[in-house]
């Protein structure tokens, strides 16, 4: 699903983008500053993922149904917050909040196999750096908000009206995505450094791995209320680096409020690592570094899952991560030591109706 590469790559490199089409990087109070990348864990997909009626052994079965031609929809809102720490300097905050409108709709079955074609109907982002705000939202295309930064507010309208066709294969395997190509060409014709950035980080395996629709939640056996299963996976950024990810779910059995629901509760743990090769055009390379996930406080809400097996779709989900280490970065050739603080919050919906609210017209 790309969307969650999207998200990955908006979030990743916002900081980038707002140098590299915009402005100039922020200021530290000793060293020059420049924008770090979100370096962002994947936020958890919410894919149709289909948990029939339980039988009467109380086990739940997970599975992947599309019907063809119905189409259904997904609003994904994720919140980036970074704190960040040059060289023992003051602190630089970023913020990033960002807002998804898709469309999924099933267009063909052969065998085993579907057709998906996504598109992206809207788009609405906010980014602050040290105060410094840019807003964009294509749903209000009178608001000005991004008019200090036209070349941005560009490269976010670009995202507006995207598609993409994903190939199925058994078990819901996802075996091709088009559409990459002509999106990256897209977006490059806003700034030819970001079309390089871009394709070194949606290659061919990692469209892939982003549109697996399970993301590891589907176990391969029926489970019992309290059953868990796990899966271990590498998600790479290009020169943003990469992570080893171990994901770990648990079957709750019904929701205690929303009665109607089988929940399902995520535990996930993130190491990252730095790039082996580097990208032109970035105004700072990543040498070297330390991430990893910090552990929940006891009184943290549990991430989670809410499936509804009548419509057969997942009906809401929340995830949150928080980051913590240091980034080595070399910046015009300036090696820099930055101590990193990250989270970030991804919640999502999903219903046979379009979130995308109504487009406001210009004053």
């Amino acid at each position: 699903m790309f969307r969650l590469r999207l998200r990955l790559t908006v979030a990743a490199f916002a900081g980038v983008v707002m140098t590299a089409i915009a402005q100039t990087p922020p200021a530290a109070p000793t060293k020059p500053a420049a924008p770090v990348p979100a370096v962002v864990p994947p936020a958890a997909p919410v894919p149709a993922v289909v948990p029939p009626a339980a039988p009467a052994s109380d086990k739940q079965k997970f599975e992947f149904k599309l019907e063809k031609d119905k189409a259904f929809y997904q609003e994904i809102s994720t919140i980036v917050t970074q704190t960040i720490q040059v060289m023992n300097g003051s602190d630089l905050v970023q913020k990033h909040e960002q807002v998804f409108y898709f469309k999924w709709l099933p267009t063909a079955q052969t065998g085993d196999k579907w057709l998906v074609k996504q598109s992206i109907e809207g788009v609405k982002m906010t980014i602050d750096i040290a105060g410094n705000q840019v807003k964009y939202d294509s749903t209000n295309p009178g608001d000005t908000g991004a008019t200090g930064n036209p070349g941005l507010a560009d490269f976010f309208g670009k995202l507006v009206g995207s598609e993409f066709t994903i190939t199925f294969g058994k078990g819901m395997v996802v075996e091709k995505v088009d559409g990459t190509s002509d999106f990256l060409k897209k977006l490059g014709g806003v700034n030819a450094q970001m079309e390089k950035l871009l394709a070194k980080m949606l290659t061919d395996e990692a469209m892939k791995q982003m549109t697996d629709p399970t993301f590891g939640m589907t176990p391969a056996t029926e489970q019992a209320i309290g059953g868990t299963w796990e899966k271990k996976t590498s998600m790479s950024l290009g020169p943003i680096g990469s992570y080893d990810i171990t994901a770990k779910y648990t079957y709750k059995g019904k929701d205690v409020v929303k009665k109607e629901l089988e929940r399902v509760e995520l535990s996930s743990n993130l190491v990252y690592k730095p790039p082996v090769d580097q990208a032109e055009g970035l105004l700072f390379k990543i040498k070297g570094g330390t991430l990893t996930t910090e552990e929940p406080k006891p009184d943290a809400k549990p991430n989670y899952f809410l499936y509804n097996a009548k419509t057969g779709r997942i009906e809401e989900s929340s995830i949150s991560v928080k980051l913590r280490g240091t980034l080595d970065v070399s910046i015009g050739g300036t090696d820099t030591k930055i101590n990193l603080h990250q989270e970030q919050t991804t919640n999502s919906k999903t219903a046979d109706k379009s979130f995308l609210p109504d487009v406001k017209k210009p004053n």
